[in-house]
């Protein structure tokens, strides 16, 4: 079984403390400011296309050929439908190419 270890409680703790002060500050520095910089609001409209990317990208490269058959198809999906059709659609396709295959 696991040891308790008082080291990596303690650990657990600042890591919880950190993230929460993280999460917390970005949240009072917003508030605080009565205005957005220019340059602040486009970084955080960047946000989102930058996370996507760096759960795509990776897939992307290291999946098979279902992976990217799918990612594919989401996109023609995701360029005239909405994102929870891009997702159904990718979804499907992955299904449907692993039960063609047998997995």
């Amino acid at each position: 079984m696991l040891d308790f270890n008082p080291h990596m409680v303690l650990l657990i703790l600042a890591a919880a403390v950190v993230t929460f002060l993280t999460r917390i500050g970005g949240y009072i520095l917003i508030v605080k400011m009565t205005r957005i910089p220019p340059r602040v609001e486009a970084a955080l409209n960047a946000v989102p296309a930058a996370v996507l990317t760096t759960l795509v990208a990776p897939a992307f490269f290291i999946g098979g050929w279902d992976t990217k058959v799918a990612m594919f198809a989401a996109l023609l999906v995701g360029l005239r439908y909405p994102s929870t059709y891009m997702l159904v659609a990718g979804w499907i396709v992955v299904m449907a190419w692993r039960h063609s295959i047998g997995v």
